[in-house]
């Protein structure tokens, strides 16, 4: 509930700070400052906890500063439950993403309003959105890679920024506080977390670390920032003097919050501090100003400690009652009180959930078998432990949806002939039943696939085996993944499917690369589709929808060729530095129809690209536009520099202007100094990265134009 004038106490309204604290046409500043000067030191230390008390005596009500809404409102009930982060990412829409992003927000507002009337301002049901994670997926193995938008900076860029504008609005209050995540150079391994220090070159945080950061921060202007577990070349990413500098530099005003009890590892596990009440110290002097965790209960033990002064608790309080006052949550009115509860979950929101499903899957190989042909198949054969599987749609982070459309409901829901299931195997175990031989589920799975006329061969991953330490339910507990192959459960399941020799079109459910190991007629990687991935999936195995996704990601052969997973180094590793080891490239992604970029130029700051569907189906595809740098400083491949989804019926024609960031033509030397370094560039325009695999797989090059600047 919002208070009101008439709503604060007699005796608070009095106070001079008050009126000023109430007066909505001061700057949100002067009203920080206002509200924070009516508490006491006592009062002000106590809101620098996640889950901040109520104040009686000044009407301020209880807080909890943590919440999530990755994809969708998380851990608070019924939401819509759009695909992961990941899957987000493979759109190559950003309109989309804050699209998503907005309904995220009405639904937080809607639920926020209902938990205040009733008295829930329990862990969950606040307005500070700890979303998105801009983390770079460095490497294929770690577990949390799928909350991410993958491994470039610019992708990451482009779509964190759309999705903190679809959060918090462009309105004088935020719709919702969204919160970059995890400052700065975190991406595994998760079992090392609290302990690991990450050693990284200023040309590799330069370059590929922080430019998503950079970006939210001062275009998106992104509320909130949170930091890491990890050390960062020996610094506590929650107590870094370097990294709070950056968002200093950056003109960063909102607040920096703790990653979940990261504090209490400065002396548990890292060595930094011998103490809770050093630890405390250690980041509230350095600009942490709120704790997800306890060890701020010792802020006042390290005042009397001389440790930490009045103004370093002052100061971090008056941040927290910035970015409250900026939500309205003191305010008479705003304009999102009236938002509907029947907006939660409601059919259109779950409308653009589907069109995210759609435009997310990635069909990486196609022999001609989809779409399937209804007038020839009788008979299909879905089978897999990821059929019938719910958690599959969700990925972590997630809410809970009042429908899930499962890969075997969504066929069954489609097609009108017979649909035969078979389970197949355990995700990971080597049998079903507690009391069974291993490979108990192996000759139902034979008998559907020899009964059927084709097969949607449905594996992959779940949350359960790669996630967060801590959260995965399996053998795994750490979240990270030891390889990129299936497990042996499914790939004995795969190889005695494709022994039947019936048609099989493998259907990958994952949050990061998996080789499948196999040759089907058809692939499609999934990713965590969100509660309507069942239907999306079938629509695109019937041809209601031409696949159109892109793969944010690169997918390798064999994970023994990467680089050691501690190793932070970008050599080798993402498309811009790998020199071997690609199975499917960044970029790549097939659809029903053939979209050729057939010319491009560069005018005016923009890349001018014509493109044609030389194919016989109408089908969306993404443009997507490359730059190779031949300075001595550059990446050692292309880098991503621009994308448009467009949409053509088959045969017809498009010309489509696409900027082209002035960033795109500086590099980073080894100091970390970023600016233009050559003047030769060229820039590519195609539906896929200009590397001879994707021309392969594709069977079509780039567009290219040279420049000298």
């Amino acid at each position: 509930m919002m208070y009101n004038i008439s709503m604060i106490p007699t005796i608070f309204r009095k106070v001079d700070n008050m009126e000023k604290y109430l007066d909505e046409t001061l700057s949100v500043q002067e009203r920080a400052e206002a509200l924070t000067d009516a508490m006491t030191v006592e009062e002000q230390a106590s809101q620098l906890r996640y889950d901040a008390p109520e104040i009686k005596r000044l009407g301020i009500p209880a807080y909890n500063w943590w919440n999530e809404g990755l994809h969708g409102l998380a851990r608070s009930g019924t939401a819509t439950m759009f695909p992961q982060a990941i899957g987000l990412a493979a759109m190559f829409d950003t309109k989309l993403v804050e699209k998503a992003g907005e309904i995220t927000s009405e639904e937080t507002r809607a639920k926020y309003a209902q938990y205040a009337k009733h008295g829930d301002r329990d862990i969950y049901k606040g307005l500070t959105l700890w979303a998105p994670n801009i983390n770079i997926f460095r490497d294929p193995r770690w577990g949390r890679g799928h909350e991410t938008y993958g491994e470039d900076p610019y992708l990451t860029a482009e779509n964190g920024k759309a999705y903190v504008k679809g959060l918090q609005g462009e309105g004088k209050t935020l719709r919702t506080a969204a919160c970059a995540k995890h400052f700065a150079v975190h991406s595994g391994p998760e079992a090392l977390r609290h302990e690991f220090n990450a050693e990284v070159s200023e040309k590799d945080l330069e370059e590929t670390y922080l430019p998503a950061f950079e970006a939210l921060v001062k275009e998106a202007h992104v509320e909130g920032v949170m930091g890491a577990y990890n050390r960062v070349n020996g610094e506590a990413s929650c107590a870094s003097k370097m990294l709070m500098e950056k968002l200093r530099s950056w003109g960063f005003d909102g607040y920096f919050v703790s990653d979940c009890w990261a504090i209490r590892d400065f002396h548990e596990h890292h060595g930094l501090t011998k103490n809770a009440v050093e630890s405390a110290a250690l980041a509230l002097t350095a600009g942490c100003d709120v704790n997800c965790g306890c060890t701020y209960v010792n802020v006042l033990a390290a005042l009397d400690e001389g440790l930490v002064t009045k103004e370093d608790i002052r100061k971090a309080c008056v941040h927290l009652m910035r970015t409250r006052i900026r939500l309205g949550m003191f305010d008479d009115k705003t304009e999102f009180d009236d938002i509907p509860y029947n907006i939660v979950s409601c059919v259109e929101h779950k409308k653009v959930s589907l069109e995210c499903a759609e435009k997310s899957m990635v069909l990486l190989k196609n022999n001609g078998i989809l779409p399937l042909d209804k007038n020839k198949v009788n008979t299909i054969a879905v089978i897999g432990p990821n059929s019938n599987s719910r958690i599959v749609l969700e990925g972590n982070y997630n809410g809970t949806a009042d429908r899930y459309i499962t890969f075997l409901e969504g066929i069954q829901n489609r097609f009108e002939g017979r649909v035969i299931y078979a389970e197949g195997c355990h995700l990971y175990k080597q049998k079903v039943s507690g009391l069974a031989m291993p490979g108990d589920r192996y000759a139902e799975a034979m008998a559907a696939a020899e009964n059927a006329d084709v097969v949607i061969l449905c594996v992959g991953l779940d949350s359960t085996i790669e996630g967060e330490e801590g959260d995965t339910g399996n053998e795994f507990s750490s979240g990270d993944k030891n390889d990129i192959r299936l497990p042996e459960s499914q790939r004995i399941l795969v190889d005695k499917i494709m022994k039947t020799g019936k048609p099989v079109v493998v259907v990958c459910a994952a949050g990061s690369a998996v080789n499948t190991e196999c040759a089907p007629d058809a692939l499609i990687h999934a990713w965590y589709p969100g509660s309507e991935g069942g239907t999306a999936l079938a629509e695109i195995l019937f041809g209601d929808v031409s696949p159109s996704g892109k793969l944010p990601v690169t997918f390798y052969e064999k994970s023994e060729l990467l680089p050691e997973f501690t190793d932070y180094s970008m050599k080798n590793r993402t498309y811009r530095f790998a020199e071997n080891n690609v199975l499917y490239p960044f970029g790549f992604g097939l659809t029903y129809g053939d979209i050729v970029c057939t010319s491009v130029e560069y005018k005016d700051g923009s890349a001018v690209v014509s493109a044609e569907n030389k194919g016989k189906n109408a089908t969306e595809d993404v443009i997507e536009l490359y730059i190779k740098d031949y300075s001595e400083n550059a990446v050692t491949n292309v880098s991503l520099c621009g994308f448009k989804r467009i949409s053509l019926d088959a045969g017809e024609k498009v010309t489509v202007t696409i900027p082209v960031p002035e960033r795109a033509f500086t590099a980073v030397d080894e100091k970390g100094e970023r600016k233009r370094f050559g003047s030769r560039f060229t820039i590519y325009a195609g539906t896929h990265q200009p590397d001879a695999i994707s021309e392969t797989l594709c069977g079509n090059k780039c567009a290219v134009t040279e420049i000298n600047l």
